[in-house]
């Protein structure tokens, strides 16, 4: 381990990182030195997104451009048998060792109707809603924290949006968002006698691949889209939240977290880290500021 490779020799498995979130967390893994399991459903020559062409093998080869090692592999999160040859895989590979496990995986932005009340909103895509965002959270945990808790020491991280619980507009989305966070909170209480740590990370405004695309721009000019929404100003890149991620990898008493929720602009203030372009948004802050003003007597 050295300073500018922190998490050399460490391994990790980041649970849907084809894109967005779990790709930044990937890369930035990479760039601590960690050797890093890509996992998700689009391959090369077979992505899986309507209207996405990002694949978990470009993810890989981000993280090897960092530094690090990354290792592709196919796995559909939902599907309990991927889920378990993905860990077999790990366990005989690294020789049992896993210390960081991320579960990203989502695969509700289609499925989700605003604006729409529970008993209006498609039954079918609510359920889907919950087996691709808790369901397969739970499967991945299932199979995955047993290789943490036989070596008595890993990290878990629940990605989720928002860091409390508070509805969020639409009850499948809500429901899905507030049991990552409370997939967290439990399971922190029954890995704490097997000093492994459990918590839920948010990021703010996430300037994902699909969210450049809906605002026209692309990261080299994302500033033209704050003529479309003010608020644009602070999103964040996928970069940032992977940076609070390998953080609190590499905290050695990130134990003290356990249970708790956590959102990327307050951790880089924390750890003292920015954003790719210097910046340090800080999404709860902001959101407080402006949402959440007491009104002018």
């Amino acid at each position: 381990m050295t300073p500018n490779r922190p998490l050399a020799g460490k391994v990790a498995v980041v649970a849907g990182a084809t894109r967005g979130a779990g790709r930044g967390i990937a890369t930035m893994l990479g760039e601590a030195g960690a050797t890093v399991y890509v996992t998700g459903r689009s391959t090369r020559g077979n992505p899986q997104t309507e209207g996405r062409p990002e694949t978990i093998e470009e993810t890989a080869d981000m993280v090897n451009a960092r530094g690090g090692i990354g290792i592709a592999v196919r796995t559909d999160h939902t599907v309990e048998a991927d889920v378990k040859a993905l860990f077999e895989r790990v366990d005989r590979e690294q020789n049992g060792r896993l210390d960081i496990l991320v579960n990203d995986v989502w695969g509700g932005d289609a499925l989700s109707q605003w604006n729409t009340p529970f008993w209006e909103h498609s039954l079918d895509n609510g359920l889907l809603m919950q087996q691709r965002a808790v369901h397969s959270h739970i499967i991945t945990s299932h199979y995955g924290v047993p290789l943490m808790v036989r070596r008595g020491e890993g990290l878990v991280i629940e990605i989720t949006d928002g860091s409390d619980y508070r509805y969020r507009g639409t009850l499948y989305y809500s429901l899905a968002k507030i049991s990552a966070i409370h997939l967290a909170e439990a399971m922190a209480a029954d890995l704490k006698p097997h000093g492994v740590t459990a918590l839920s990370l948010t990021p703010g405004f996430l300037r994902s691949e699909a969210m450049l695309d809906i605002f026209g721009v692309t990261e080299s000019n994302w500033r033209d889209g704050v003529e479309q929404d003010e608020h644009f100003a602070q999103s964040e890149t996928p970069s940032y939240i992977g940076k609070a991620v390998a953080a609190l990898a590499g905290d050695p008493n990130v134990r003290e977290k356990s249970g708790k929720s956590f959102m990327s602009g307050d951790l880089a203030e924390e750890y003292g880290f920015f954003d790719t372009d210097g910046s340090r948004p800080n999404w709860n802050t902001y959101y407080k500021k402006t949402f959440q003003q007491p009104p002018e007597l």
